[in-house]
């Protein structure tokens, strides 16, 4: 392999980092033209791909994503999507789905974020959508979180066969701002209402202070403590009114 073909195969493979500032690019989409990220800036944005349009994993897929739009948008996020589909392919579909598919309870579904044009696959592959392994000519299912500030804070990926959990990219958004605004981290199954963990204790000192604290700490050890905050409290702080 020469040393351009190297450097086309790693390209395939590059993706962002957690902490690292969200790729720049311009798009068509069947919202019309984004610049992302600083369309979205002051904002939460979840950008997603999936393999391709008329496939049924995917369709239920978009069909949940659409009928979630509003809670996601009082969390101050927005839903951006990608397939290496092109835009007239993608209004097809999305009238498609309007028009004749029932999935879950949900029917007449319309899909209001936008739908991003990718047939070159510059957008993909400038996120690591397509991994070869998976497949060359479809991206697979990328879930990337991006903070108001354009910082890829999370980055979720599943195979092209299993579709998305979306309680969980809900739960994920809410524990990232809960974080943020309270300075806390939040343990494992964590949902508004729950106690938070409070960052372990930098010195002897400190550590002492918090195992004898009677100041609404929890501590199972120096390293491990907990405490209440409470659920309205969270919501309050994040959810648009």
């Amino acid at each position: 392999m020469n040393t351009t073909e190297t450097i086309k195969e790693e390209q395939t493979f590059t993706m962002p980092r957690i902490g690292d500032k969200a790729p720049e690019f311009k798009a068509v989409t069947t919202q019309g033209g984004i610049n992302y990220p600083s369309d979205y800036k002051g904002k939460w944005s979840i950008l997603f791909s999936h393999p391709a349009d008329f496939t049924p994993v995917c369709t239920s897929e978009f069909m949940t994503f659409a009928h979630l739009e509003e809670k996601f948008e009082k969390a101050n996020c927005s839903l951006i999507g990608l397939s290496i589909d092109g835009l007239y392919s993608h209004i097809a579909w999305l009238r498609t789905i309007k028009d004749k598919i029932e999935f879950n309870g949900m029917k007449n579904i319309e899909v209001k974020f936008p739908l991003i044009e990718d047939i070159s696959m510059e957008v993909a592959k400038k996120y690591g959508m397509i991994q070869p392994g998976e497949s060359k000519t479809q991206a697979v299912r990328a879930v990337f979180f991006v903070d108001p500030n354009e910082i890829v804070r999370a980055i979720i990926y599943y195979p092209l066969s299993l579709g998305r959990n979306f309680d969980e990219l809900y739960r994920a958004l809410i524990a990232m701002q809960t974080a943020d605004k309270f300075n806390v981290a939040t343990p494992a199954d964590w949902n508004p209402g729950d106690d938070v963990i409070v960052s372990p204790a930098g010195s002897c000192g400190v550590a002492e202070e918090r195992m004898s604290s009677t100041e609404g700490l929890d501590c199972k050890d120096w390293f491990f403590c907990t405490k209440k905050l409470d659920k309205d409290l969270v919501l309050d702080s994040i959810l648009k009114k």
